[in-house]
């Protein structure tokens, strides 16, 4: 890993019960409330810096929220100024969390491997390289050599999660801060019960592996994606142990050269993309925290705790439906949303009015190419896809997003968010376009490159 600023000082693990969780959180949204009601700004700073530190300290469903906020587009309803506040202070959440102590760590990573770290490591650095929502990551080094990364879940994070999905107040209380940021309570009702959900799924380390070891060997020896390598035998359902892997994380990303930015928002979309067709695999974390970017362009993926499998005829009809907008089709875009379930049949939108929201949705394919993400843009095709007000309110309300596809339409708009960030600009609607195994019709270099790697592995997706 690269050089990290110093960790935030260690906790005792996350607040256990429903009043310990819920009753600092609930004062710090009234406080800030009741400034907002009167129109003061004077402590922003210091109330969004509490929020950044009480998130980080709860762990679980309200962290990986908290992470999401930090980064998904920001509603007009804040003043730039204060809404420029939270964002940095939540920020901190994308990497960094209050560390659980080295001994207790230890200790936990001794307890499911059943033996002392001194039999399975020559090397076991105590302090953390990354502190995240449900487990932190140590750099270590295996008898023979090998450098490898360890992540420990925190003892007692469970109990928390669980805690947090029954704790309505605490939830409440966090969907209350959220307002500003979107505009509506009612979006983020429904993320934050997604997001919940996902973290029980990343729970059981051994499934990460599972899903880990799957992505790792598709995409072993590929020229711009990277996939840490499991190390099966030291895995447990709170140990995962994987190659120890290298790279600028978030913050510096951001600063780096346009060019570079670019080309790195092209190998998120490709990985993704390139996932759902050729292996009917969705990585459904793309947070920043979980991406590593390198100086020659490429990006290492991590954290594959939460994986969805889609259908060929699911994918189809995803790409059907962008394929109909595009082509201005409306009819035809009705019928394969409805189909999908996606549009219910009781109270349909018009199909022009439901043509105009998903065109504006896929503005980066549509306009002029090649098209350049930013912030604001970001933000207004989050709300396009999410905001039950504004334009398209009419359509939105009718839409019924069947569960197999939540997780679809929430990766979109955080990459679009991460997009937004990086500033990123390139051949979206090429891409998109991109048929596979015909290095003659490739987008753009990189297509070249990804379709040469999977024209040389016979048999392989």
């Amino acid at each position: 890993m690269t050089d990290r600023p110093d960790p935030p000082p260690p906790d005792r693990g996350p607040p256990r019960g429903r009043l310990a969780r819920s009753l600092p959180l609930v004062s710090l949204t009234v406080q800030t409330a009741a400034r907002a009601a009167r129109g003061a700004d004077d402590g922003a700073g210091r109330a969004a810096q509490r929020y950044a530190e009480l998130l980080g300290r709860s762990r679980g469903a309200l962290m990986k929220a908290g992470q999401v906020m930090s980064f998904v587009a920001v509603g007009p309803a804040m003043p730039p100024e204060q809404r420029a506040v939270y964002q940095a202070a939540l920020a901190r959440l994308q990497d960094s969390a209050p560390p659980m102590p080295g001994e207790e760590a230890v200790a936990v990573a001794e307890a499911e491997l059943r033996r002392s770290l001194s039999t399975v490591f020559a090397e076991f650095g105590r302090e953390p390289l990354a502190a995240a929502s449900i487990g932190q990551v140590h750099a270590a080094r295996l008898h023979g050599g090998r450098a490898v990364a360890v992540k420990i879940q925190y003892p007692g994070v469970a109990e928390a999660i669980r805690s947090d999905l029954r704790n309505g107040e605490l939830l409440a209380s966090f969907l209350q801060l959220a307002r500003p940021f979107t505009g509506t309570a009612t979006d983020l009702t429904a993320l934050a019960g997604e997001i919940s959900a996902r973290i029980a799924e990343e729970l059981d380390y051994r499934a990460e592996a599972a899903h880990q070891a799957k992505f790792a060997a598709a995409y072993r020896g590929h020229p711009f994606i990277r996939i840490p390598e499991i190390i099966p035998d030291l895995c447990t359902g709170r140990i995962l142990t994987m190659d120890l892997a290298s790279g600028q994380r978030w913050a510096q990303a951001v600063t780096a050269p346009g060019p570079l930015r670019d080309r790195w928002g092209e190998v998120i979309v490709r990985f993704a993309l390139g996932s759902l067709r050729r292996l009917g695999l969705l990585n459904a974390d793309p947070h920043p925290g979980n991406y590593l970017f390198h100086d020659d362009g490429a990006v290492t993926f991590l954290d594959f705790g939460s994986v969805k499998r889609y259908t060929r005829p699911q994918i189809a009809a995803l790409e059907m439906a962008a394929q109909a907008a595009a082509d201005g089709h409306a009819a035809e875009l009705s019928r394969v949303l409805a189909a999908a379930g996606l549009v219910g049949t009781a109270d349909p939108p018009e199909p022009a009015a439901l043509l105009a929201w998903l065109r504006d949705a896929l503005t980066p394919i549509l306009a002029a190419q090649p098209f350049r993400f930013t912030p604001d843009l970001a933000a207004d095709l989050v709300r396009t896809g999410l905001g039950p007000r504004g334009r398209h309110a009419g359509v939105v309300r009718r839409l019924t997003v069947p569960p197999e596809f939540v997780s679809v339409a929430r990766v979109n708009l955080e990459i679009t968010a991460v997009l937004g960030a990086l500033r990123a600009a390139g051949e979206w609607d090429a891409i998109r376009r991109e048929p596979a195994g015909d290095l003659a019709a490739a987008a753009t270099p990189l297509g070249r490159q990804d379709i040469a790697f999977w024209n040389e592995r016979p048999g392989q997706p």
